[in-house]
C-alpha cells in the first residue's frame, strides 16, 4: 500500500474513542449508593452520568480508572476492578466510543475530602433511586450491582466497605443492603467462621442500652479472598 492509498484508507476509517467509566459504590445511610456527576457540557448537558473520561494516548486502562476515582473522590488505594467493555455503536452521539467500565468500593468514612471537578456537580444516589442516566450508564450501574451481589456468595468483597474496626452486625447490614433482603443472623455468623481474614481487636463497642459487641478488623485490608 503506497502513501496516498494509506492516507485515503485512514480518511475513510470512522472516528474511534476509548473511555473509562467508573461505578463508585459506597454505603450511606443504610443504602447502597453510587457517585453521579451532573454533566456541564454536551452531549447530555445537565444529565446525571457516571464519572469517567477519555483515556490519554499513553495511559493504561487501570491507570485511567484510578485517575477518575482519585479526581472525583480524593481517595486512592481502594478496591477497583474491571467490569465489562461497552461498545454499542450508538451508545455515544459523538461517534464510535468504547468504554471499559470499572467499579470501585469505598468506605464512606474515607470520603470526607471528596473533590469535584470544576463546573460539575456530584451527588451520591441510592442505586434503587437512580434518575435517567446519560449514555448507557444505567446499564453499567445495573451490571456492576449484579457483579457485586454475586461476589458476596464466594468472596470477602463486602469487607471493602468496612471501616478499620467494625462489628459483625455492621457487616451483616452491609450484606443486607447490597442484596436488598434480610439475612438470618445465626446462618450469617456461621458463614463468617469461614472468613480467616478477620480477627477480633480485643475491644468492645457500646451503643446505648444494647449489649457490648466485639470489634473486628481485617488482617490484610484491601485484600479480597475467594471462599472455597
Amino acid at each position: 500500500m503506497n502513501g496516498e492509498t494509506a492516507v485515503a484508507a485512514n480518511r475513510d476509517r470512522p472516528a474511534f474513542g476509548l473511555t473509562t467509566d467508573v461505578v463508585i459504590f459506597t454505603i450511606r445511610e443504610d443504602a447502597l449508593c453510587v457517585l453521579l456527576v451532573n454533566r456541564s457540557r454536551e452531549p447530555f448537558a445537565g444529565v446525571w452520568a457516571l464519572p469517567g473520561g477519555f483515556l490519554g494516548p499513553d495511559e493504561a486502562l487501570n491507570d485511567g480508572a484510578a485517575r477518575v476515582l482519585a479526581e472525583k473522590t480524593g481517595v486512592s488505594g481502594v478496591f477497583l476492578e474491571q467490569l465489562f467493555t461497552f461498545g454499542g455503536p450508538a451508545r455515544d452521539p459523538r461517534g464510535r466510543v468504547v468504554s471499559v467500565a470499572y467499579y470501585a468500593l469505598v468506605p464512606y468514612n474515607r470520603l470526607d475530602r471528596m473533590a469535584a471537578v470544576e463546573g460539575d456537580r456530584v451527588a451520591w444516589v441510592a442505586v434503587d433511586e437512580l434518575p435517567e442516566l446519560a449514555f448507557d450508564h444505567g446499564e453499567i450501574v445495573r451490571m456492576a450491582h449484579q457483579r457485586l451481589a454475586a461476589k458476596l456468595d464466594y468472596s470477602t468483597i463486602a469487607l471493602q466497605f468496612m471501616p478499620e474496626r467494625f462489628t459483625l452486625s455492621e457487616l451483616q447490614s452491609v450484606y443486607e443492603t447490597i442484596l436488598g433482603e434480610q439475612l438470618d443472623k445465626r446462618n450469617f455468623r456461621k458463614r463468617l467462621r469461614t472468613f480467616e481474614c478477620i480477627e477480633e481487636t480485643g475491644e468492645m463497642f457500646r451503643a446505648g442500652k444494647h449489649r457490648p459487641a466485639k470489634l473486628f478488623r481485617m488482617k490484610q485490608p484491601g485484600t479480597v479472598e475467594i471462599i472455597k
